[in-house]
């Protein structure tokens, strides 16, 4: 039996014993207040708080309820070896007893059912509408008893699937990883072989990581060794990308330990970048100016260079994007922006 299998009957069971004793089943509480930095790991983590949901109450037993259907559609997942996405849960919940009010309803049952089980969702068969991006490099993997190379998949690289533990990792000639926040940069990467020139798998992020993307980066950096770099547009959003892969996300602090990297390093555009390199540049938004104090109030800029950093990206009124280097040369940020960065590093 998977262990998908037996936490989800594990947790049926549970449920059972607290209605025949009309005792609350207790729950991981996700909410900010159970939320925690750990400095010492750099991540977000879970607080020991729970939250209790009564069976004999209205609003509990319907928690309830709802988690038990998702938890046995999802126990149908498994043993079929199907999966389903988180959109097709909420529509096929219209046929149940139970029934969301909308999406981001079925959405947080299922997040409650990721921290009660300890499970990632993937695991037990319920994927996200959005895939991974990719990755291009010397990299053979097995997936679904097909062996895949990255380098060889296309010039597009290996398209990163939701279920990134279902992928065995045979084989890897690369030193380092490089994860690049545009998929743009990341084209622009593999057309100059920065692969080979830097001995690197390159990483797209498409935006914000997807949960798929950054396991891989954990696993790469875990179970290979190989340290992480990240490589950002130069502003707010771009630098939050780099700690969300860091040190993992409030909203997945239940599963922060399998998908937070906190031995990546930065080597994205800062606002020093911007004045060394005289680069291109365009105003900040009102935006980007309410994100810098959200970033001042977050404990992981605290760190001295992220504060010098946010205040001189303030102070100059100006933001700047990775492809600002092609002012020199579309090749610059391969043979002189980013072998300076790592240099520094390592």
């Amino acid at each position: 039996m998977s262990e998908a299998l037996q936490r989800l009957r594990e947790f049926a069971k549970q449920v059972l014993k607290c209605v025949e004793k009309d005792e609350p089943v207790r729950i991981p509480k996700r909410t900010t207040s159970n939320i925690r930095y750990d400095p010492e790991r750099e991540i977000f983590t879970l607080g020991p708080d729970k939250l209790e949901r009564r069976p004999r109450t209205l609003k509990g037993s319907k928690k309830l309820a709802q988690m038990l259907s998702v938890a046995a559609f999802a126990k149908e997942l498994v043993e079929k070896g199907r999966s389903a996405t988180l959109r097709e849960i909420y529509y096929t919940s219209e046929g149940w007893e139970v029934d969301f009010k909308d999406q981001r309803e079925s959405d947080a049952i299922v997040e409650d059912l990721e921290a009660t089980l300890g499970l990632k969702r993937e695991e037990f068969g319920v994927w996200p509408e959005e895939d991974g991006a990719a990755v291009y490099g010397d990299l053979l993997v097995r997936e679904d008893g097909v062996e895949i190379h990255a380098e060889r998949a296309g010039i597009s690289g290996y398209n990163i699937p939701p279920n990134v533990d279902a992928v065995e990792i045979l084989d890897c000639g690369a030193e380092r990883v490089i994860a690049v926040e545009t998929m743009g940069m990341y084209r622009r990467l593999v057309q100059e072989r920065a692969h080979e020139k830097l001995n690197a798998l390159i990483v797209g992020l498409k935006g914000q990581a997807a949960r798929a993307t950054r396991r891989l980066l954990r696993r790469l950096n875990e179970e290979l060794g190989l340290p992480v770099y990240v490589f950002t547009d130069g502003d707010p959003y771009g630098w939050h990308i780099y700690m969300v892969i860091r040190s993992g996300s409030a909203k997945a602090a239940h599963l922060n330990e399998e998908l937070a990297c906190p031995d990546a390093k930065f080597i994205g555009v800062t606002a020093t970048d911007i004045v060394e390199y005289d680069l291109p540049t365009e105003p900040l938004k009102k935006t980007d100016y309410k994100r810098i104090e959200e970033l001042r109030r977050d404990p992981r800029y605290y760190d001295p260079f992220w504060k010098k950093e946010l205040d001189l990206l303030e102070k100059l009124g100006k933001k700047a994007e990775q492809q600002a280097f092609a002012k020199y040369s579309l090749d610059y940020v391969v043979k002189e922006y980013l072998p300076a960065k790592l240099d520094e590093l390592e």
